[in-house]
This record gives C-alpha cells, structure tokens and sequence, in this order.
C-alpha cells in the first residue's frame, strides 16, 4: 500500500529530501546480503510505498511540497533531479514569496486557510494516483512558522477529509537553547492540534541527532544536512519492507497501519520515539563487528534508561522487581529515570535475523500495568540488510520519554507568558 509523504517548510521539505534519497539507495544497494529474487521483491515493495513510476523509468516520490518562500523547493527539486535515480512530480509543490516569520498564528491562520484549495488539490492529485492508499507521512518542525503552523491546518484539514486514512506526523522537536524566541510557543500549539487531528506523532529531538553525529559519526563541523541524513536513516530503517507476521515470504503490505496497530493502543498516548544501533561513521565501521545479543543488549537499556543513543548508557537503571506500575502511580524517589513504557517495536534487518533473542523485551516490568506485554511488544525481521550495516536494530517506543522535555517546553513558555 502505499504512502504519501506531505513535506512542510525549510524542515520538512529538506528532511523529506534526505528520507526519499536514503529509501531508493538501500532498496538499490548491492549490500543487503540477500539473494536477487529477495532483493527484486524489497526493491518492488519499497517502490510500491514511496514511489511511482514514470514513462521513462525515472521513479517519482509520492509526494507534496509546501513552503511560503520558494528558495528550499526550489533546492530540494533540483537536487532530487539531479541524483538521477529519483525525482518529484513535476506538479506536486506549493511555494509564494512571503514566508511565515516563525509565527504559529500566522501559518495557521492566515496562510493555511488563504491556500487551503490549492494545497489540498495537490494532496488530492497524489492520493488519486496510487492503486492502494494507506495513508499519510506528514513531516515537519515545531519551532518555525510554516511547518508548525501550515502543517496543524493541514493535518487538521486532511483529518477532515480523509478520516478514514492513517496520519502519521513526524515532528522535530527544537534545540533547547533553540534560535527561535518563540519556538516554545509555536511547539505546544502545534502539539495541542497535532494531538486533536493526528494518528500518532513521531518525535525527534534535535538535540538528540545533534549529539549522535557529534559522538558517533564524529562529525567536526554539524550541519543541518549531517542531522538530516540521520534523521533518514532512523526513518528509512522503520519504513523499508519487513516479513509480514503471517509469512516469511512475504513483505508487509500496510506499514502504516501494522505501526498504528502496535504501537497506539489508546488514542490519548500517540507520541513515539526512535532508538537504532548501531549508529557510527564509515571509517568505525571498517573496525567493528556485532552480534544480535549485544545490539539487542544496548538496545534494551536505551529504552529503559531512556538514553538516546549507545554511548553514555547509564546501567544502573534496572526495571522494578514488583512488576509493572501503573503511568499515574509513579514513585517520586524514581524521578522518571526508569522509563516505563506502552508499547514496543523491535525492527531487526541482516544476517542471521532468526537466530535474534528478543525475550529481553517482553519482561512486564517494563510496561504499564494495564496492557500484557503479549499485545505491548512486536517484532519485525528481514534477512536484507539495511543500509551499510551488516546487522541493525530499530526500537519505534510509546513511553515516558518525552515527559522531561515537555515539562521543560511548557514551564519556559509559562515563563514568557510571566514576563
């Protein structure tokens, strides 16, 4: 089934670039140690996805560009072009000359309903394309003022007018110290109608991704480009074909929807989190080799330490030994370091995938009392590597993990409405 992917603002629109470049060159990678058969059938489902074909064998993103200044389209067009293995549809952007000057309330306001019949014709022209519709990937940041305020009014207009198809919003939460004076304003106004419209809403912290390609990639010199690049990869090891649960012949037809169904059991708790090992820069990887039990290892106390990348995991965070607790009866001696979730995903790709232990995942102390962890925890597997990784693991987690962060957006944003 597939997927059409909305990309809004400066953000949206350069992220979207870099998830649609890192999709084809793992799908035509000659590194995912399957057979051709195996590699001709994750090339046709990721295409199916994410792509559709034209006359002259060239694929083109399913889908829509929006910006209220016409500089980063522009870019993104002519660098998908110029790649030569993909590229956008030729009539699938909507760009002015006035931006939104970071302001929320202008973007939702005004630029959204001023374009909205534009805007939503185009969505309507891609939907219209694909034979199989499982619905939307909207990307965006919650700092500026066309991502955060155009993507509510979109997300809130296509809730209305597709509600019978999955929205999933993939945010960028800001930098703390952020360059935007009001970004903590715009953050929780975007969240508060992302949280009425919305199916779920995928979160990454910039300060996160800025961290891992400090301390990871080993990266001098960050730019936005570095953080993006990360931001695709984590996206595109969720999204590539995986087995189907029925069969280990056959890829997964709904990706969407099989996400939607394990991870967002109660429609109140929609916020999801990222975690990947291993993470590192060419030259590491050269040196390194991994097993499923030490990925799996790192993973697991990622998640319940709540750390966001490998490095600086703190082991001393141990789940509770009288089982689960329920989200509101919280110990205060914890201080939330224990991070309890909701629901879990594991997503294994490469060599020896079966062979993968993944009972560590299912202790019920690691969830909410009022979910088993026989619905709260699923994996996927694929023996097709992702990427340059012989092995990878992916963890998608519905938990505590943006409780600090919200905490401090809201209390810096009280403050501001103080002063």
């Amino acid at each position: 089934m597939s997927i059409v992917t909305v990309q809004l603002g400066q953000c949206g629109n350069q992220i979207g670039f870099e998830v649609f470049d890192a999709l084809l060159s793992d799908s035509h990678s000659s590194q995912g140690l399957c057979c051709k058969r195996e590699n001709e059938a994750y090339q046709a489902s990721c295409k199916e996805r994410f792509f559709s074909e034209e006359e002259n064998g060239v694929p083109i993103a399913r889908a829509v560009l929006v910006d209220m200044e016409p500089k980063v389209i522009s870019q993104t067009l002519s660098k998908a072009a110029q790649s030569g293995r993909w590229k956008y549809g030729q009539h699938a952007c909507f760009c002015q000359k006035q931006g939104s000057g970071n302001n929320w309330a202008y973007g939702y306001s005004v630029h959204g309903p001023r374009h909205e019949e534009s805007i939503m014709n185009l969505i309507r022209k891609e939907v219209e394309k694909c034979d199989s519709f499982s619905g939307f990937f909207i990307i965006m940041s919650m700092a500026g003022g066309t991502g955060s305020g155009i993507g509510a009014f979109v997300t809130q207009n296509l809730q209305d007018q597709y509600s019978n198809s999955l929205k999933m919003n993939q945010i960028i939460w800001p930098y703390g110290t952020g360059e935007v004076i009001v970004q903590n304003y715009n953050s929780i106004l975007t969240l508060s109608h992302l949280y009425r419209s919305s199916d779920a809403l995928l979160v990454h912290e910039n300060d996160a991704v800025h961290k891992i390609c400090a301390k990871l990639m080993n990266i001098k010199q960050i730019s936005f480009s570095d953080i993006n690049q990360v931001l695709a990869h984590q996206l595109g090891s969720v999204f590539q074909p995986t087995y189907s649960a029925e069969s280990s012949f056959h890829y997964r037809r709904n990706p969407l929807g099989d996400l939607m169904e394990h991870l967002v059991p109660h429609p109140e708790f929609k916020m999801l989190s990222i975690r990947n090992v291993p993470h590192m820069s060419e030259n590491s990887l050269a040196y390194s080799t991994f097993t499923w039990a030490g990925l799996l290892k790192h993973l697991r106390q990622m998640l319940i330490s709540n750390a966001k990348m490998e490095e600086g995991i703190d082991w001393h965070v141990r789940p509770s030994l009288s089982g689960p607790s329920s989200l509101g009866k919280m110990s205060l001696n914890k201080d939330l370091h224990f991070n309890t979730s909701i629901a879990n995903l594991v997503i294994l790709r490469g060599k020896d995938v079966q062979s993968a232990d993944v009972e560590g995942f299912k202790d019920p102390a690691l969830y909410t009392s009022w979910l088993e962890p026989v619905n709260a925890f699923n994996v996927w597997k694929t023996q097709r590597a992702f990427s340059k990784y012989e092995k990878s693991a992916v963890l998608v987690s519905n938990s505590q993990f943006l409780v600090k962060p919200l905490d401090m957006i809201v209390g810096k944003a009280w403050n501001m409405f103080a002063s």
